[in-house]
């Protein structure tokens, strides 16, 4: 096959690019060029697409000794993905940028054009594994970014590879350097990529400004003033600007924003819990949605926050009963179901959160296995 291998600068994407062209594919490297004002060197392990990611995939695509071009998109990038952050976070919503890049950019977007172009497949560096269309978490729990992978369609995910998502992350960094990478050593990225200051919420405040509003307790009492919601997230517990603790002692937590008022309510992590989660613009992986309830492991945050659950498609959407409560579900988040089995656990679909209930449910009604 003829495949585009996106090279970030990174190891795993420099690995995976590797591995393809092991596999015999007609492989092109190409780095994306995102940010209109690239700089010259990252800050350690925050930021990326800068002048040295470019350098260093760049680089790598030369000691495998394949074609490298850089194509940018920082236009996309600003508009699919950062717009989008921002006008989330002032909606009081918590989004997941590298969701968003993912759904967006690297396998819409850029698995476009590479179709157009008449490659096959596009090749990542995502820790997850893809076998005969069906996605799985990666064998490294650790660095497992299934969830992120989770928006794909059926269509999307017929022209994704995923070559390390078998591997063990120390294992890629040693391969790295039995093949002269020198990138084998390389930080990994953390944070948001494009706030490498690593300073969510004076990123924000400069794109949104001042909107002032009220932290309030569970009886509406102000607590405090604030300069817009932009500054919050469900399950919050510093910086909220508060004078101390709770009556009795125990710390608080945000438990609801509201964008249209302003105001930050908070409450004890008992508040915090939710039964319920109900999500729009449901995404199902096999390309055909479940019919009837699914027995299933929600997942809302990239990193923890599972739970075993019922799930079912609604209109669009989808609605989800938790067997046990999970804490820390904002809207905008994305809730992913998994199904375990022999094999690993199977992604089935994903949906943006769109609400929440804290009441469990009187019954959670049995389900089938998922189509």
């Amino acid at each position: 096959m003829r495949v585009l291998a996106a090279m970030s600068g990174g190891v795993d994407s420099a690995v995976a690019a590797a591995r393809a062209v092991d596999a015999g594919h007609e492989v092109v490297g190409v780095h994306l060029a995102l940010s209109a004002t690239p700089g010259t060197l990252r800050t350690g392990s925050r930021g990326c697409c800068s002048k040295e990611d470019a350098g260093d995939a760049r680089r790598a695509a030369d000691v495998l000794g394949i074609p490298f071009y850089v194509w940018d998109f920082a236009d996309r990038f600003t508009e699919d993905v950062i717009d989008d952050f921002v006008a989330a976070y002032a909606a009081g919503e918590t989004p997941n940028p590298c969701l968003r890049c993912n759904e967006k950019i690297k396998f819409s977007a850029l698995a476009d054009r590479a179709v157009a172009l008449g490659f096959d497949a596009v090749v990542t560096g995502h820790y997850a594994r893809l076998e005969d269309g069906v996605l799985r978490r990666a064998v490294d729990a650790d660095k497992d970014q299934s969830y992120v992978l989770a928006v794909l369609t059926a269509q999307q995910l017929s022209r994704a590879m995923f070559p390390v998502g078998d591997t063990p992350k120390p294992q890629i960094r040693a391969e790295a350097a039995e093949r002269g990478l020198a990138v084998a050593n390389k930080p990994d990225s953390h944070d948001i990529c494009f706030i490498p200051s690593g300073d969510t919420r004076a990123f924000l405040g400069a794109k949104i400004g001042i909107r002032p509003g009220a932290v309030v307790d569970a009886d509406g009492q102000v607590l405090a003033n604030h300069e817009g919601v932009h500054g919050f997230t469900i399950g919050q517990r510093k910086g909220l600007g508060l004078p101390g603790p709770a009556a009795d002692g125990k710390p608080r937590y945000v438990t609801e924003i509201d964008p249209d008022s302003g105001t930050v309510r908070v409450g004890s992590a008992e508040d915090l819990q939710v039964w319920t989660v109900q999500a729009d613009r449901a995404i199902w992986t096999s390309g055909a949605t479940p019919k009837g309830p699914i027995e299933c492991v929600a997942q809302v945050r990239a990193h923890g926050g599972t739970a075993p659950a019922v799930a079912e498609a609604v209109g669009e959407g989808l609605i989800v009963r938790l067997r046990e409560p999970l804490t820390g579900v904002a809207r905008g988040q994305a809730v992913v179901l998994y199904r375990p089995d022999a094999l690993g656990d199977q992604v089935i679909g994903s949906g943006t959160i769109s609400g929440t209930l804290r009441a469990a449910s009187e019954s959670v009604p049995s389900a089938s296995t998922a189509q």
